[in-house]
């Protein structure tokens, strides 16, 4: 499966209990309910750079490979060690306060 594009949000469910679930504080939150979240991939083979950019020109950047650990970093600045795998075209990690999948369908991205 492709992944490889610039996304930009469309919609968003759950975003307030997610920023929670992150420690976002409430300011915070509501500054950035309506931004729209981009998500930059680029994609060769199962190698991968994900990049999304949030509010106040903040970015994370995290690279991996299908199947293989890596080091990886939450938009709190957290680091940690994944694996991200791929199934039936998704993409799935475990962060440390949520499973993050992602996947391509009608010519957008899921998260």
């Amino acid at each position: 499966m492709a992944f490889a594009g610039r996304w930009e949000t469309e919609t968003q469910e759950g975003y307030d209990d997610f920023c929670r679930l992150l420690g976002i504080p409430d300011d915070i939150i509501e500054k950035g309910r309506d931004y729209k979240l981009i998500t930059e991939v680029t994609q060769d083979g199962n190698d991968f750079s994900w990049t999304q950019l949030y509010p106040a020109n903040a970015k994370v950047t995290n690279k991996f490979t299908i199947g293989k650990e890596c080091n990886m970093e939450t938009i709190g600045g957290k680091q940690f060690k994944a694996t991200v795998y791929m199934e039936d075209g998704k993409l799935s990690v475990t962060f440390p306060n949520y499973y993050h999948t992602s996947e391509i369908s009608g010519g957008k991205l899921i998260e």
